[in-house]
């Protein structure tokens, strides 16, 4: 074979396998985000270990490479088990160890110091096939490691992600890192290796390849049953969408009755049982203002936007989500559409499938109240929607009069975050009247009543409120009062450039 020829493979052999490492570094932070949340600290980690990793096992090669092919072939076949399984080692260690940081970090050092060690070998080979300059060597190599990165990134979100899933995804990108890295350098080297070693070898891919597609077939039913583990009550409809991981847990009562709660990314939304003290509470008093056009951000799920159609003189509302598939389970998943009444059936009712933050830089209207309903703002990502920032644009977006209602997490559990949310209102302009009731799914839940007035909004439910199960004028009167060791503390305002909401809920949440 010509050397150009056979360089040429190499190189494309580097471009595989370089977009292989790179799928592995993104399904590992991608999962911390699922399972831990905080997807900054969770990229932090395993970037910077994978990086110092690589640099140990560039160190680790040097005496490899007077045996450089059956090395690299060594090499790449272990990358491939480590990489493709490794989401489902990660997975398993957080459904049933319970030790997943500790796992985290061994995984991102083997597999960044599997990555390190290729470097030299594929110096190594290439300058065995002809030798050049070794400026030029390493910018061939270079160049062919970061094409494939750059192929490797946009691969996993856009193609392997949606498609085949974290687990299988990994699977499928360890027999492509087994096939190019294997098969080419030891079909291009074979005449250089001893017969016995190059038998081996071709063995030893043989065994990889079946390990991980064994695996593969498996996967289903493993992340059935490591998703079960995670949950006390059967998984009823368990769906990963592009933005987060949908669950929806059904457990039978001795009453006839089932309790049907909603998870996001492992995080309770509701519970059937008493969903209704957290939505009449968050949703009526903010409506005893003005309320002919109502603004939903968040609240996929319908059960806000049920309460705010029992008011007939409610003339639109406009609900702003970012998931459709949570829209489409709200509408479609009979449990679900039951308990929310068919709220997304009202002629009344719009929705909007966008990113609540952009969809309000550009919005120009405005609205009498507006809901903000989101989950709790446990990374980067989430955190935006309580920020300064965020409550600048929705105060834009009230109409004169108007009234907005932030859930706004546990004071009991978390006291800084709730108060670092309710600090970050008052910072965007708005008076503030904060509350709290009872949600036993929950505990102590609260929420943030606010008006860009100079005085803060009275709590007060409608004149005309419909029959509610669970609030009352005497009940909303004692949400105001805080006890003592959960009052109003010191704590800093959240904004774009310094999201410190995520730190307090880290420090609160695994401390409860």
């Amino acid at each position: 074979m010509p050397a150009r020829v056979a360089r040429a493979l190499v190189l494309a052999a580097v471009f595989t396998c370089a977009a292989c490492g790179l799928v592995y570094e993104l399904a590992l932070v991608a999962l911390g985000s699922y399972l831990v949340g905080n997807s900054v600290t969770q990229a932090s980690i395993v970037l910077s270990v994978m990086v110092f990793a690589m640099g140990i096992g560039s160190l680790l090669a040097k005496p490899l490479q007077s045996r450089p092919v059956a090395a690299f072939a060594v090499i790449e076949g272990v990358l491939a088990l480590v990489g493709g399984l490794s989401v489902m080692g990660l997975y398993a260690a957080f459904a049933w160890v319970h030790v997943y940081q500790p796992v985290l970090i061994v995984v991102a050092f083997a597999i960044g110091a599997l990555i390190g060690a290729e470097i030299p070998l594929l110096m190594t080979l290439l300058q065995r096939i002809r030798r050049q300059d070794a400026g030029s060597a390493v910018a061939d190599l270079f160049a062919a490691d970061y094409v494939g990165a750059l192929l490797g990134g946009l691969a996993f979100p856009f193609l392997l992600l949606p498609t085949f899933g974290h687990i299988k995804g990994a699977l499928l990108v360890g027999v492509v890192n087994a096939v190019a890295g294997i098969a080419v350098v030891l079909w291009l080297f074979r005449d250089r290796l001893r017969r016995r070693t190059r038998a081996s070898l071709w063995v030893g891919m043989a065994l990889v390849l079946a390990v991980l597609t064994g695996t593969y077939a498996l996967a289903d039913r493993f992340e059935i049953t490591a998703r079960q583990a995670l949950y006390n009550d059967p998984i009823a409809v368990a769906e990963r969408t592009p933005y987060q991981e949908i669950v929806i847990t059904r457990k039978a009562a001795l009453s006839g009755g089932a309790d049907l709660r909603l998870f996001l990314n492992g995080d309770l939304q509701f519970s059937s049982v008493d969903e209704y003290r957290y939505h009449e509470s968050l949703v009526h008093p903010a409506l005893a203002g003005s309320r002919g056009r109502v603004l939903i951000l968040g609240g996929g799920d319908g059960l806000a936007l049920r309460e705010v159609l029992r008011y007939p003189d409610v003339r639109e509302v406009t609900l702003v989500e970012l998931d459709p598939a949570m829209i489409r389970l709200a509408r479609t998943y009979g449990p679900i559409e039951k308990l929310n009444g068919g709220a997304f059936e009202d002629p009344r009712v719009t929705t909007v499938t966008a990113d609540a933050f952009n969809w309000l830089r550009d919005l120009r209207e405005r609205f009498d109240s507006i809901i903000v309903d989101m989950p709790d703002p446990d990374d980067v990502a989430t955190a935006k929607l309580y920020s300064v920032e965020f409550y600048g644009m929705v105060k834009r977006a009230l109409a004169p009069g108007g009234r907005m209602v932030v859930q706004s997490g546990s004071p009991y559990f978390a006291p800084n975050s709730f108060w670092c949310i309710r600090e970050s209102i008052a910072e965007a302009g708005f008076a503030t009247t904060p509350y709290h009731v009872d949600v036993p799914s929950f505990g102590d839940w609260g929420f943030v009543l606010a008006t860009p007035t100079a005085g803060p909004p009275p709590l007060a439910l409608p004149a005309d409120v419909p029959e509610l199960r669970f609030l009352d004028a005497s009940v909303l009167r004692a949400a105001e009062a805080f006890p003592k060791d959960r009052r109003e503390r010191d704590v800093e305002v959240n904004t774009l450039v310094h999201p410190r909401l995520v730190d307090y809920e880290d420090g609160e949440w695994k401390l409860s």
